[in-house]
């Protein structure tokens, strides 16, 4: 353990949705949910506003429309989240080398490692006044965002400390009194402590953290097996020794989302697995490129993160192929503990692509075992989705309303105007199109490398 609160854990506040209502004046201090729009859809984020009714990542969307219905649905813009997520990371990575992101919104940073121009010492007020400037940082370069921080000894305490004060705060604990803070608290802090481990305890007459460093580490085991309990018994002492690790990044296309709920249900993960797996086709069909090998990655509860992949004879840009073998790696993995992040990625990269391999379906189009898996957000080929960027020729630049039945609704706004004008027109109007922002040439020649966002 460190005698230091030198570990900063950084998590921006319900984050999808609070891209969409910095860059859609009309729906700042509303409820707003990210994800899947239809009756089969996943809700990613759900903003303050919205969870206050109940609504929480990983629930149906169904679900959620029951509980507010008056929310803005809307199915996500990954390419104004990513732009986000590395401004952001652009300024941990100013600070420190040693920074672990864990999805495209939350990041470990170990201050030990840090630049002594910005962190001349590991003092408690000098790791404080850092946090204080960094938040302020994030929210300039983000156009507003908000992020609250933890620091800590350790991951574990800087985790639980980032979330004491949401959103927008900020916790330092102090090294030393680490217990005294997890005394008081529910179990149900702890990684890997769900719905399931939380009743074995409960009926135990285990419901605080005091109560769980109370009992031996033979109880432990015999309550919530070994390897579970002795990741139990060593948090609910604070005891975490694990070091923030730098990823490298991958020449690779992947997609990836971490959820605030541990998921443990296999058919959604498999149903996340699936959606994920599309987006990481079509970028792949986007730059030319198709791959060979397919992999998931896969983060436990207790932070352990595995990765498993297969390779593939041909390269390929199928959404058919990629999904199938994602589902298929996930199959030999034990997730019953609960699952904090998932993810598909395509490496190997080719430029070119055996056609028709293994005579699947055409690229991009779901087959018939797919369809049968929650989908998260519409189809490009449904036509307009809702929270979609479009520009019109007369209007100029706005996001999708809603559409159906051939009409597409538009709010005519941007990030830096006023709460702007409703138009409807038919989806075939030629003076209405959708807008995406230029893609800038990356260094490696314009090819996509390590590509995260949380498409839950």
């Amino acid at each position: 353990m460190r005698s230091t609160a030198s570990v900063l854990h950084l998590d921006l506040d319900a984050f999808f949705a609070s891209v969409e209502q910095r860059d859609k004046p009309s729906l700042r201090g509303k409820p707003v949910v990210v994800g899947g729009v239809g009756g089969r859809g996943v809700v990613s984020t759900a903003s303050y506003e919205a969870r206050r009714f109940g609504v929480r990542s990983a629930m149906s969307t169904r679900e959620a429309r029951a509980r507010c219905g008056h929310a803005a649905f809307l199915g996500g813009r990954f390419h104004a989240y990513r732009e986000a997520s590395e401004q952001v990371m652009g300024l941990l990575r100013a600070v420190s080398p040693l920074i672990e992101p864990l999805s495209l919104d939350e990041a470990f940073v170990d201050l030990a490692a840090a630049d002594p121009a910005e962190l001349p010492d590991l003092e408690l007020d000098t790791v404080t006044a850092f946090a204080q400037r960094l938040r302020a940082e994030v929210a300039e370069v983000t156009g507003g965002l908000t992020a609250s921080v933890g620091l800590g000894s350790s991951k574990f305490i800087a985790k639980v400390a980032s979330d004491l004060d949401k959103p927008d705060g900020l916790v330092v604990v102090a090294p030393g009194t680490e217990r005294e803070l997890l005394r008081p608290m529910s179990v149900t802090v702890i990684p890997g402590v769900g719905p399931a481990t939380a009743e074995r305890l409960r009926r135990a007459g285990i419901t605080t953290i005091a109560e769980l460093e109370a009992i031996g580490l033979d109880e432990l085991v015999q309550l919530v097996g070994r390897a579970h309990g002795s990741g139990l018994y060593a948090l609910a002492r604070a005891d975490d020794d694990r070091p923030v690790v730098a990823e490298r990044e991958a020449k690779s296309v992947s997609v990836e989302g971490t959820y605030e709920t541990d998921l443990t249900d296999r058919t959604l993960m498999e149903g996340l697995l699936t959606r994920q797996a599309r987006e990481v086709a079509a970028r792949l069909r986007k730059h030319g490129l198709a791959g060979r090998t397919v992999g998931i990655k896969v983060r436990l509860y207790d932070f352990t993160t595995l990765n498993r992949s297969a390779t593939l004879p041909e390269p390929t840009d199928s959404a058919t192929v990629v999904a199938r073998l994602a589902r298929s790696l996930l199959q030999d993995l034990d997730t019953s503990g609960g699952v904090r992040l998932l993810g598909v990625g395509v490496s190997g990269l080719a430029d070119w692509i055996q056609d028709d391999l293994f005579g699947e379906s055409e690229a991009g189009q779901p087959s018939e075992d797919e369809e049968e898996l929650p989908d998260l957000v519409p189809r490009g080929r449904q036509g307009y989705s809702p929270g979609q960027d479009v520009v019109h020729d007369e209007m100029g630049r706005g996001w999708v309303w809603g559409s159906g039945r051939g009409v597409v609704t538009v709010r005519f706004e941007t990030a830096l105007t006023p709460p702007g004008p409703v138009r409807s027109y038919a989806v075939e109007d030629p003076a209405l199109r959708p807008w995406l922002p230029p893609s800038p040439p990356d260094a490696a020649g314009d090819k996509p490398v390590a590509e995260g966002d949380a498409a839950p």
